[in-house]
Protein backbone atom coordinates (compact mmCIF):
# COMPACT_ATOMS: atom_id res chain seq x y z
CA UNK A 1 0.00 0.00 0.00
CA UNK A 2 1.61 3.11 -1.19
CA UNK A 3 1.35 5.94 2.11
CA UNK A 4 -0.66 8.47 -0.19
CA UNK A 5 -3.48 5.45 0.01
CA UNK A 6 -3.09 5.08 3.81
CA UNK A 7 -6.24 6.63 5.11
CA UNK A 8 -8.19 5.98 1.79
CA UNK A 9 -11.55 4.36 2.08
CA UNK A 10 -13.62 3.38 -0.69
CA UNK A 11 -17.65 3.92 -0.30
CA UNK A 12 -19.16 0.97 -1.96
CA UNK A 13 -22.03 3.08 -3.38
CA UNK A 14 -18.72 4.83 -5.72
CA UNK A 15 -18.57 1.34 -7.18
CA UNK A 16 -21.96 -0.34 -7.08
CA UNK A 17 -21.02 -2.54 -10.15
CA UNK A 18 -18.43 -4.44 -8.41
CA UNK A 19 -20.04 -6.91 -6.63
CA UNK A 20 -18.54 -7.35 -2.89
CA UNK A 21 -16.27 -10.19 -4.04
CA UNK A 22 -14.98 -7.96 -6.75
CA UNK A 23 -14.45 -5.33 -4.65
CA UNK A 24 -12.14 -6.79 -2.25
CA UNK A 25 -10.51 -8.04 -5.12
CA UNK A 26 -9.95 -4.89 -6.41
CA UNK A 27 -9.24 -3.28 -3.07
CA UNK A 28 -6.12 -5.81 -2.14
CA UNK A 29 -5.12 -5.26 -6.21
CA UNK A 30 -5.00 -1.67 -5.64
CA UNK A 31 -3.89 -1.14 -1.78
CA UNK A 32 -6.72 0.25 -0.50
CA UNK A 33 -6.95 -0.56 2.71
CA UNK A 34 -10.53 0.52 3.98
CA UNK A 35 -14.72 0.14 2.18
CA UNK A 36 -17.11 1.96 3.61
CA UNK A 37 -20.28 -0.37 2.85
CA UNK A 38 -24.02 -0.40 2.55
CA UNK A 39 -26.67 -2.40 3.88
CA UNK A 40 -28.61 -3.71 0.88
CA UNK A 41 -25.60 -5.19 -1.14
CA UNK A 42 -24.22 -6.60 2.48
CA UNK A 43 -27.85 -8.42 3.46
CA UNK A 44 -27.82 -9.70 -0.02
CA UNK A 45 -24.42 -11.40 0.27
CA UNK A 46 -24.75 -11.78 4.17
CA UNK A 47 -23.83 -10.18 6.60
CA UNK A 48 -21.56 -12.72 8.38
CA UNK A 49 -20.49 -13.89 4.96
CA UNK A 50 -19.66 -10.38 4.23
CA UNK A 51 -17.94 -9.66 7.72
CA UNK A 52 -15.85 -12.99 7.25
CA UNK A 53 -14.75 -11.82 3.16
CA UNK A 54 -13.84 -8.43 4.43
CA UNK A 55 -11.83 -9.67 7.35
CA UNK A 56 -9.89 -12.59 6.20
CA UNK A 57 -8.86 -9.90 3.17
CA UNK A 58 -7.22 -7.85 5.88
CA UNK A 59 -9.50 -4.67 5.20
CA UNK A 60 -11.41 -2.41 7.58
CA UNK A 61 -15.02 -1.37 7.29
CA UNK A 62 -15.16 2.01 8.24
CA UNK A 63 -18.24 2.65 8.03
CA UNK A 64 -21.95 1.43 7.41
CA UNK A 65 -24.74 3.12 5.41
CA UNK A 66 -27.05 3.52 6.44
CA UNK A 67 -29.80 4.44 9.61
CA UNK A 68 -31.99 6.71 9.80
CA UNK A 69 -35.46 8.15 8.54
CA UNK A 70 -36.53 8.87 11.78
CA UNK A 71 -38.87 11.58 10.80
CA UNK A 72 -42.53 9.51 10.79
CA UNK A 73 -45.48 10.53 12.30
CA UNK A 74 -47.22 7.32 12.57
CA UNK A 75 -46.61 5.10 15.28
CA UNK A 76 -46.33 2.18 13.61
CA UNK A 77 -43.82 3.27 11.25
CA UNK A 78 -42.07 4.95 14.01
CA UNK A 79 -41.63 1.75 15.25
CA UNK A 80 -40.52 -0.08 11.81
CA UNK A 81 -37.91 2.29 11.90
CA UNK A 82 -36.47 2.70 15.08
CA UNK A 83 -36.64 -1.95 14.75
CA UNK A 84 -34.90 -1.30 11.35
CA UNK A 85 -32.40 0.81 13.01
CA UNK A 86 -31.43 -1.27 15.78
CA UNK A 87 -30.86 -4.03 12.79
CA UNK A 88 -28.12 -1.64 11.61
CA UNK A 89 -26.68 -1.45 14.37
CA UNK A 90 -26.36 -4.99 14.81
CA UNK A 91 -24.90 -5.30 11.53
CA UNK A 92 -22.28 -2.60 11.67
CA UNK A 93 -21.11 -4.89 15.02
CA UNK A 94 -21.17 -7.52 12.86
CA UNK A 95 -18.84 -6.01 10.40
CA UNK A 96 -16.36 -4.58 12.59
CA UNK A 97 -16.93 -0.90 12.26
CA UNK A 98 -17.89 1.65 14.97
CA UNK A 99 -19.77 4.18 13.00
CA UNK A 100 -23.67 4.00 11.74
CA UNK A 101 -24.50 6.93 9.16
CA UNK A 102 -27.98 8.01 9.32
CA UNK A 103 -29.36 9.90 6.62
CA UNK A 104 -32.46 11.41 8.81
CA UNK A 105 -35.12 11.27 7.03
CA UNK A 106 -37.35 14.08 4.76
CA UNK A 107 -40.54 15.70 6.05
CA UNK A 108 -43.62 13.46 6.39
CA UNK A 109 -46.25 13.60 3.32
CA UNK A 110 -48.18 16.67 4.24
CA UNK A 111 -45.96 18.27 6.91
CA UNK A 112 -44.04 21.53 6.61
CA UNK A 113 -43.08 20.76 10.43
CA UNK A 114 -39.11 21.08 10.25
CA UNK A 115 -38.82 21.94 13.97
CA UNK A 116 -41.34 18.66 14.58
CA UNK A 117 -39.24 16.31 12.58
CA UNK A 118 -35.76 17.31 13.86
CA UNK A 119 -37.17 16.65 17.00
CA UNK A 120 -38.63 12.82 16.45
CA UNK A 121 -35.33 12.76 15.25
CA UNK A 122 -33.60 13.47 19.16
CA UNK A 123 -36.48 11.41 20.11
CA UNK A 124 -34.78 8.05 18.05
CA UNK A 125 -31.87 8.78 18.80
CA UNK A 126 -32.32 9.11 22.74
CA UNK A 127 -33.72 5.13 22.07
CA UNK A 128 -31.42 4.28 19.84
CA UNK A 129 -27.70 5.53 21.50
CA UNK A 130 -27.70 3.78 24.71
CA UNK A 131 -28.34 0.62 22.28
CA UNK A 132 -25.09 1.53 20.04
CA UNK A 133 -23.36 2.41 22.00
CA UNK A 134 -23.53 -1.22 24.18
CA UNK A 135 -22.45 -2.80 20.61
CA UNK A 136 -19.77 -0.57 20.05
CA UNK A 137 -21.23 1.62 17.33
CA UNK A 138 -21.35 5.63 16.76
CA UNK A 139 -23.99 6.86 15.32
CA UNK A 140 -23.00 9.51 12.55
CA UNK A 141 -25.73 12.22 11.60
CA UNK A 142 -24.91 13.11 8.37
CA UNK A 143 -26.23 17.03 7.64
CA UNK A 144 -27.49 16.92 4.16
CA UNK A 145 -27.40 19.34 1.20
CA UNK A 146 -30.59 21.62 1.73
CA UNK A 147 -32.02 20.77 -1.45
CA UNK A 148 -32.49 17.04 -0.13
CA UNK A 149 -34.71 18.12 2.73
CA UNK A 150 -37.88 18.01 1.88
CA UNK A 151 -37.96 13.98 0.81
CA UNK A 152 -34.55 13.18 2.33
CA UNK A 153 -33.00 14.81 5.13
CA UNK A 154 -34.18 17.92 7.20
CA UNK A 155 -31.21 17.82 8.81
CA UNK A 156 -29.04 20.31 6.17
CA UNK A 157 -25.94 21.94 8.25
CA UNK A 158 -22.79 20.51 10.66
CA UNK A 159 -24.68 22.94 12.83
CA UNK A 160 -28.11 21.29 13.09
CA UNK A 161 -27.21 18.24 13.36
CA UNK A 162 -24.18 19.01 15.63
CA UNK A 163 -27.45 21.00 18.09
CA UNK A 164 -29.09 17.35 18.33
CA UNK A 165 -25.92 15.39 18.52
CA UNK A 166 -24.76 17.13 21.40
CA UNK A 167 -27.52 16.55 23.56
CA UNK A 168 -26.08 12.71 23.69
CA UNK A 169 -22.78 11.46 24.81
CA UNK A 170 -20.07 11.81 22.22
CA UNK A 171 -19.89 7.82 22.08
CA UNK A 172 -23.21 7.38 21.61
CA UNK A 173 -23.83 10.25 19.04
CA UNK A 174 -21.48 12.43 16.30
CA UNK A 175 -21.75 13.59 12.91
CA UNK A 176 -20.35 12.93 9.28
CA UNK A 177 -18.83 15.63 7.61
CA UNK A 178 -18.95 14.80 3.81
CA UNK A 179 -17.87 18.09 1.54
CA UNK A 180 -20.51 17.74 -0.94
CA UNK A 181 -23.28 18.64 1.22
CA UNK A 182 -21.44 21.29 3.32
CA UNK A 183 -18.79 23.16 1.40
CA UNK A 184 -21.72 26.04 0.49
CA UNK A 185 -21.99 26.51 4.06
CA UNK A 186 -19.30 29.27 5.17
CA UNK A 187 -20.00 28.20 8.99
CA UNK A 188 -18.93 24.78 8.04
CA UNK A 189 -15.87 25.44 9.42
CA UNK A 190 -16.49 27.15 12.93
CA UNK A 191 -19.19 23.75 13.23
CA UNK A 192 -15.93 21.17 12.05
CA UNK A 193 -13.82 23.04 15.12
CA UNK A 194 -17.11 22.33 17.51
CA UNK A 195 -17.46 18.75 16.57
CA UNK A 196 -13.58 17.77 16.86
CA UNK A 197 -13.13 19.65 20.57
CA UNK A 198 -16.11 17.54 21.56
CA UNK A 199 -15.16 13.97 19.96
CA UNK A 200 -17.70 13.82 17.53
CA UNK A 201 -16.37 14.02 13.77
CA UNK A 202 -17.38 10.31 13.57
CA UNK A 203 -16.40 10.04 9.72
CA UNK A 204 -14.75 12.27 6.82
CA UNK A 205 -16.44 11.90 3.06
CA UNK A 206 -15.05 12.91 0.05
CA UNK A 207 -17.31 14.15 -3.17
CA UNK A 208 -17.13 17.12 -5.60
CA UNK A 209 -19.78 19.11 -6.65
CA UNK A 210 -20.06 19.67 -10.26
CA UNK A 211 -22.50 21.54 -12.36
CA UNK A 212 -25.18 21.14 -13.95
CA UNK A 213 -26.73 18.51 -11.63
CA UNK A 214 -28.64 15.63 -13.06
CA UNK A 215 -32.39 15.51 -13.05
CA UNK A 216 -33.60 14.18 -9.75
CA UNK A 217 -30.00 15.91 -8.05
CA UNK A 218 -29.24 12.74 -6.33
CA UNK A 219 -26.46 10.83 -8.57
CA UNK A 220 -25.15 14.17 -9.41
CA UNK A 221 -21.51 13.91 -6.36
CA UNK A 222 -18.52 14.67 -8.82
CA UNK A 223 -15.49 12.59 -9.18
CA UNK A 224 -12.96 14.46 -6.75
CA UNK A 225 -10.85 16.93 -8.70
CA UNK A 226 -13.86 17.24 -11.13
CA UNK A 227 -15.71 20.43 -9.89
CA UNK A 228 -15.56 23.09 -6.89
CA UNK A 229 -14.50 21.39 -3.76
CA UNK A 230 -10.90 21.92 -2.22
CA UNK A 231 -10.22 18.73 -0.74
CA UNK A 232 -7.28 19.63 0.61
CA UNK A 233 -9.16 22.73 2.50
CA UNK A 234 -11.48 20.68 4.36
CA UNK A 235 -9.09 17.60 4.78
CA UNK A 236 -7.34 20.80 6.88
CA UNK A 237 -10.01 21.66 9.21
CA UNK A 238 -11.12 18.53 9.76
CA UNK A 239 -7.05 17.80 10.82
CA UNK A 240 -7.65 21.04 12.36
CA UNK A 241 -10.40 19.99 14.99
CA UNK A 242 -8.31 15.98 15.58
CA UNK A 243 -9.80 13.96 13.14
CA UNK A 244 -7.04 11.72 11.81
CA UNK A 245 -9.46 8.55 10.96
CA UNK A 246 -10.06 6.79 7.48
CA UNK A 247 -11.54 9.49 4.21
CA UNK A 248 -14.30 7.65 2.44
CA UNK A 249 -14.92 9.11 -1.29
CA UNK A 250 -18.50 8.39 -2.16
CA UNK A 251 -19.95 8.84 -5.19
CA UNK A 252 -23.43 8.70 -6.62
CA UNK A 253 -22.70 9.10 -10.39
CA UNK A 254 -24.20 7.47 -13.08
CA UNK A 255 -21.15 8.09 -15.93
CA UNK A 256 -19.17 6.59 -13.11
CA UNK A 257 -21.19 3.58 -12.40
CA UNK A 258 -21.51 2.68 -16.26
CA UNK A 259 -17.73 2.34 -16.32
CA UNK A 260 -15.55 -0.73 -15.62
CA UNK A 261 -16.10 -0.89 -11.87
CA UNK A 262 -12.15 -1.88 -11.25
CA UNK A 263 -10.98 1.36 -13.74
CA UNK A 264 -13.27 3.53 -11.60
CA UNK A 265 -11.99 2.51 -8.57
CA UNK A 266 -8.34 3.02 -10.00
CA UNK A 267 -9.44 6.57 -10.88
CA UNK A 268 -10.54 6.86 -7.52
CA UNK A 269 -7.60 6.28 -6.01
CA UNK A 270 -5.07 8.22 -8.16
CA UNK A 271 -7.49 11.16 -7.34
CA UNK A 272 -7.31 11.05 -3.95
CA UNK A 273 -3.61 10.78 -3.93
CA UNK A 274 -3.60 13.66 -5.84
CA UNK A 275 -6.22 16.02 -4.11
CA UNK A 276 -6.56 14.67 -0.57
CA UNK A 277 -3.43 12.57 0.71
Amino acid sequence: MSAALERFSINQMTVKQLDLPELVDACLELGVPGVGLWRAPVQSYGVEATAKLIRDAGLSVTTLCRGGFFTAIDPAERARALDDNRLAIDEAATLGTDTLVLVSGGLPAGSKDLHGARERIADALGELGPYAASRGVRLAIEPLHPMYASDRCVVSTLAQALDIAERFPAEQVGVTVDTYHIWWDDTAPAQIARAGASGRIHTFQLADWTTPLPEGVLNGRGQIGDGAIDMREWKGYVEAAGYSGPIEVELFNDALWARDGREVLAETAARFAEHAA
